[in-house]
């Protein structure tokens, strides 16, 4: 008998605008990640109007903040439940990553978490939503 496949929803989002994304599917949600404990890029006059995909916030993420720490902690979190679920034959799991704007913070975790995903599983669906930003193509 086949397993079902997974798919992994991973959003951004602000607390301040629109709150923790509804999971649509009935499961109850998954993950919530808060970010606002990891030094904002947003207060820096330079960056205020970019995103965490442009390159000098990333850089600066993982620079001058504990950024890096925050998702290897996350990564291990997350793996448990993915494999497992992959094991089960569950279908739907979602990740959020919250910050003040859904705009420096948040973004980038979830571009990279939606990444790493991307690169460590081949037999799932991986899906990347920004729900305070334009939906860019990946």
């Amino acid at each position: 008998m086949q397993k079902t496949k997974l798919q992994v929803d991973v959003h951004s989002f602000s607390y301040k605008k629109g709150g923790i994304p509804r999971d649509s599917t009935g499961n109850g949600g998954g993950y919530c990640f808060d970010c606002r404990g990891i030094l904002n890029p947003g207060r820096i006059d330079e960056y205020k109007s970019l995103t965490g995909r442009d390159e000098s916030v990333q850089e600066f993420l993982e620079t001058k903040t504990k950024m890096p720490i925050f998702l290897e902690n996350v990564k291990s979190v997350i793996l448990i439940s993915i494999d497992n679920y992959i094991e089960r034959g569950f279908e739907h799991l979602q990740i959020n990553f919250g910050c003040t704007g859904g705009q420096h913070r948040s973004v980038y975790a979830a571009e990279k978490v939606y990444q790493f995903l991307k690169e460590r599983y081949s037999g799932i669906e991986v899906c990347l939503f920004h729900d305070e930003q334009p939906q860019w193509y990946n």
